[in-house]
């Protein structure tokens, strides 16, 4: 027996942890952050939290490492198939089982995608490029788009595959409602590939999951955990609490004011690393009136004076200072530097000029300010809460009075979803590294499978066709020219005031071995213990 195996830690857990005190070997990992996987239907959410959990149990076909690389997965190799450039050809995995116990084949990569494409399904715009979807032998399938999509493999590292009989057996076919809160069998159960099975699950208080016995990587990868104990801890003196006291083994969102205590502490660590993510706040420009404000019968977002007004008076380097004490990088655009598209002259933003602000407040006709309402979530983005009190100072000084309503993630994004909010605090991670996802997403008018988070209601037919022309452009250099024009107007129009680029910063117990991933997504499959 490894010295490793023998390693035993008294843990002294709360009530919120496990009730009891328990004896944990080393090989069970508590894990611990702030908010909840919203659901575990794998179509159902496209939220971090909600795939970070996902990623331990299901799998997609290509996915990605702890540096945000895509490697195989239940794909093993993809090339666009010889003679034909509208097809994808999949191979995939031989002698993959479901947890269940079910083979894994091209029948069920062919239903997931069909799921994933549904209208109830939050990732269908990663997938409005595909054709058709069919399996040609049992572990080949093709995918057909509408015209050649070169970067079409970018789009598939967080869109899970599901077993078809268990989703029939189940009556799951489609996604949950989320925004309507459907409960279905798959958003507290799973059947899925992954490394780890579901053994219990509490939402918003514990989830349990244990190792695969019969995971296919078995030798690919470290596999060092044997079960996952995660529960979210909303509170951040609570969070840190947790950890400094041996309580749980890992966090992935310490406080920004608490980085020095943790690193400082015996037997604990800090790692981090820059995020691909942006964090933003939205406002509803394309409304002809607003719901939350007390200007009657117009909207005054849809004056592209008034949101620049709101841009210049936002000080981002004093958040960055005061509310992130250094742990962000402002930022003029709503991408990180990690995606095509990005430029340095995008990234520029505004010194704080309250004083032109409120010039361009006045010429547009509201010198005399007006009040609105600011939806923020309180328990996913670092500093949610605390970025956007320090953002309603911020427009009070040039008149506009923010009444901030801040509650947790699962009431504050079907606010955003279902367009009732006009001024929201939002973050938004490019899984695929290329501006194409934010468009399709946060830009594109609002239809069936696109704009389903453009909370802004920009719409614009020529920007609509350009968005759409990028799925299928081979010419990567008139691709990009596309992506210029798109973010030059999206700039010009102020669709969107960006704040600032996360900084990750994980808490440890040092006897781990664990890269920050760039997407704030820990893949515990790879995680060793010294």
């Amino acid at each position: 027996m490894s010295s490793k195996s023998k390693l035993l830690s008294v843990v002294l857990t709360t009530a919120m942890l496990a009730g009891t005190s328990v004896f944990a070997s080393a090989e069970t990992l508590r894990w611990a952050r702030a908010g909840d996987s919203l659901t575990l239907d794998p179509h159902s959410q496209n939220e971090g939290p909600t795939h970070a959990l996902s990623q331990q149990i299901y799998e997609p076909l290509i996915s990605p490492d702890m540096e945000a690389k895509p490697i195989p997965a239940l794909a093993t190799e993809w090339m666009v198939k010889e003679g034909d450039p509208n097809v994808w050809v999949f191979k995939l995995r031989e002698g993959v089982k479901f947890h269940g116990g079910e083979d894994f084949t091209a029948e069920d990569v062919v239903f997931s995608i069909n799921r994933a494409k549904a209208e109830s399904s939050d990732m269908k715009e990663l997938l409005v490029s595909i054709k058709d979807v069919r399996a040609v032998d049992d572990y080949t399938v093709e995918m057909e788009t509408e015209g050649p999509n070169p970067i079409l493999p970018n789009n598939l590292t967080n869109l899970f595959m599901m077993d078809k009989g268990w989703a029939e057996a189940n009556d799951v076919t489609v996604p949950a409602e989320f925004d309507d809160g459907e409960e279905t069998f798959a958003v507290r159960n799973a059947n899925g590939t992954g490394a780890f099975m579901l053994e219990s699950r509490e939402p918003d208080t514990r989830t349990v999951l244990k190792a695969n016995p019969d995971y296919w990587g078995k030798g690919q990868f470290p596999l060092e955990v044997t079960e996952i104990i995660y529960t979210p801890i909303q509170n951040a003196a609570t969070r840190v609490a947790a950890l400094l006291s041996g309580e749980v083994d890992i966090i992935q969102d310490v406080p920004v004011q608490d980085i020095d205590r943790v690193a400082g502490a015996d037997g604990l660590k800090v790692g981090n690393a820059p995020q691909n993510r942006t964090i933003f706040f939205g406002i509803n420009s394309g409304g002809d009136d607003l719901e939350n404000d007390n200007v009657e019968g117009k909207n005054p977002f849809a004056d592209v004076r008034v949101r620049k007004a709101m841009n210049m008076a936002i000080d981002r380097d004093a958040i960055q200072q005061v509310v992130m004490r250094g742990q962000s990088a402002p930022t003029g655009v709503i991408i990180p530097p990690f995606v095509n598209g990005w430029t340095e002259e995008l990234d520029a933003y505004p010194k704080a000029d309250i004083e032109a602000a409120k010039a361009l407040m006045d010429e547009a006709g509201y010198g005399d300010g007006f009040e609105v309402t600011m939806h923020c979530p309180n328990d996913r983005y670092i500093n949610d809460e605390a970025i956007c009190q320090a953002a309603v100072g911020m427009m009070g000084k040039i008149g506009i009075t923010t009444n901030l309503v801040a509650q947790t993630k699962a009431n504050h994004f079907p606010l955003i979803s279902g367009k009732e909010t006009d001024f929201y605090l939002l973050g938004w991670g490019v899984p695929t590294f290329d501006s194409e996802y934010v468009f399709n997403f946060l830009v594109h008018s609002t239809t069936d499978d696109r704009g389903s988070w453009n909370g802004s209601r920009f719409s614009n037919p020529e920007v609509d066709a350009m968005i759409q022309s990028l799925g299928s452009e081979v010419d990567l250099d008139k691709r990009n020219e596309t992506i210029a024009k798109i973010w030059e107007i999206v700039q010009e129009e102020q669709i969107y005031l960006p704040i600032h680029n996360q900084v990750l910063n994980w808490g440890m117990k040092d006897n781990i071995d664990f890269p920050v991933q760039p997407e704030d997504q820990p893949h515990f499959k790879f995680l060793k213990f010294n």
